[in-house]
């Protein structure tokens, strides 16, 4: 007999139950916490995804609430500037966690990180310049397929921000939000028709009093 273990001759019919009760709690301990730390990952991967789409969304609705159909595509237009302020800001923020989703094989990682931030701020503004919304939008448009390689290397790597450290199944979510970006781009900006739209009551003015 192991007084340590019973609790000695007196007691141990009593006692083992009480042991094994006390490992069974530790178990379940031990299970809620690992689900917590699951959840809480699973929080913090779908965050910046559920970020992007509400900068891009929020605009849209708001210019719609306000003035209709028609200022609808200027809100989208809104959106996908802010949202690449959002991303630039990220490249300065995030240098040296956005440096880990780039090949160690590469020269220069943490200039081409800055470097590119300062890009998506220029594209960002771009988008506001009517003479130079369409370049910025195609500008955008290579950045967001040229840069996802960058997103396939650090999910495989589990490596980076955000979810990339998830792994490869964060894959399932940044792809799809990856092409959202990619057709919005193109929808509100280099289809965009907001200015002609803009000069249209003009000419039916000056058409009816001509």
């Amino acid at each position: 007999m192991h007084p340590d273990l019973h609790g000695g001759p007196d007691h141990e019919g009593l006692e083992v139950p009480k042991t094994i009760e006390g490992r069974n709690r530790s178990q379940n301990t031990g299970f809620f916490t690992v689900t917590h730390i699951n959840q809480k990952r699973e929080i913090q991967t779908m965050m910046t995804p559920m970020i992007i789409v509400c900068i891009l969304i929020v605009p849209l609705i708001g210019a719609w609430i306000v003035g209709g159909r028609d200022k609808a595509a200027l809100g989208g237009l809104f959106g996908i500037s802010i949202a690449f302020i959002f991303f630039g800001i990220g490249h300065f923020v995030q240098t040296d966690a956005m440096i880990t989703m780039l090949p160690d094989i590469l020269p220069a990682r943490r200039q081409m990180v800055l470097a590119t931030g300062v890009l998506e701020f220029a594209i960002a503004v771009g988008f506001l310049v009517p003479a130079t919304r369409r370049l910025a939008g195609l500008a955008a448009i290579a950045v967001l397929i040229g840069f996802f390689p960058a997103n396939i290397y650090a999910a495989l790597n589990h490596t980076g921000m955000g979810g990339h450290a998830w792994g490869p199944e964060y894959l399932l979510i940044r792809f799809p939000l990856q092409v959202l970006l990619v057709v919005w781009t193109w929808t509100f900006v280099v289809r965009s028709k907001s200015e002609t739209r803009s000069t249209h009551p003009v000419n039916e003015t000056v058409g009816t009093f001509g």
